[in-house]
């Protein structure tokens, strides 16, 4: 019978901590669209697929989060800088675009597609946490260019509000 020694136990028991704390990411299919113009129908198959693979509900796609995610993105490209706050806060930037509801934003910079930038956001645990929260239902999603080409995302997900104060 092997012997284990204390050092290995305890990386043999980080390792599973970490497998069990690991989130599924399915192979999502490259888009011939550029990250600009992704549509709506390409945008939400890619985010459900990750959220299916993960066990959570599909979400709907939201023009009015779309919007506030796009200001975001073409913020952070103008400045080339990644942030959630560069003198508008998430909350100033949903509510312009007409959203009341609750919200998380995930951001990113450099990936070249979706699915890298939905691949960065899986191996962060906070960005994680906000693709696959079950408090929201809906989201919206940008990518934005510098003029040296580097790619600036954000997606918006939204939900936890009672309907009747959405706006018509």
């Amino acid at each position: 019978m092997t012997s284990l020694t204390r050092r290995s136990l305890l990386v043999l028991g980080a390792a599973s901590a970490l497998a069990a704390c690991s989130a599924t990411i399915p192979v999502l299919p490259k888009s011939a669209s550029t990250p600009e113009t992704l549509s709506d129908a390409e945008i939400l198959a890619a985010i459900n697929a990750v959220r299916a693979a993960n066990g959570a509900a599909p979400w709907t796609y939201n023009v009015q989060l779309e919007n506030a995610a796009r200001s975001q993105a073409r913020l952070m490209a103008s400045k080339d800088t990644l942030s959630h706050d560069l003198g508008v806060t998430l909350r100033e930037r949903v509510t312009a675009a007409g959203y009341i509801g609750a919200v998380g934003e995930n951001v990113a910079k450099g990936y070249k597609d979706l699915p890298g930038a939905i691949q960065g956001w899986m191996e962060s645990s906070g960005h994680r946490s906000t693709l696959l929260n079950a408090k929201f239902t809906e989201f919206g999603l940008a990518a934005a260019r510098t003029s040296s080409g580097k790619l600036y995302w954000s997606m918006i997900a939204g939900g936890s509000f009672a309907p009747w104060l959405r706006p018509a």
